[in-house]
């Protein structure tokens, strides 16, 4: 399994939760309905980040950690050869622009990245 994982920041004029009720409720409608299926994701999770006291146990004696990212997309495709298979056709890319051009409205990609990787499960 694939997993592609997009490490979010917002755009400096949105708050937090204008970030995320964008995230949420208007960008999964910016492409049409088949988009997921023609890229071969079979699972789409949002991770939105919360505040709270317990999140200090989490990070510690740690200092000097860069601004937390507002939010993490992550997507699951079946494997390398179906990445390569599915992300390669013109109507999958077709798809890749109009998500990344609604994600101008509300993505900072000059703080943000993309993570593409394999899981290495320690825990089940």
């Amino acid at each position: 399994m694939i997993k592609i994982s997009y490490l979010m920041r917002r755009l400096p004029h949105l708050s937090l939760e204008d970030f995320q009720s964008y995230w949420s409720e208007k960008h999964p409608q910016a492409a049409p309905a088949d988009a997921f299926a023609i890229l071969g994701v079979q699972r789409y999770v949002q991770v939105l980040p919360f505040e709270t006291d317990a999140r200090n146990l989490v990070i510690g004696p740690r200092t000097g950690l860069e601004d937390p990212f507002d939010g993490i997309a992550e997507l699951w495709v079946e494997s390398e050869d179906a990445l390569a298979r599915n992300w390669s056709t013109n109507k999958a890319q077709e798809y890749v622009k109009i998500f990344f051009d609604d994600e101008q409205n509300f993505i900072d990609w000059t703080r943000s990245t993309i993570l593409v990787s394999r899981e290495n499960v320690v825990v089940p």
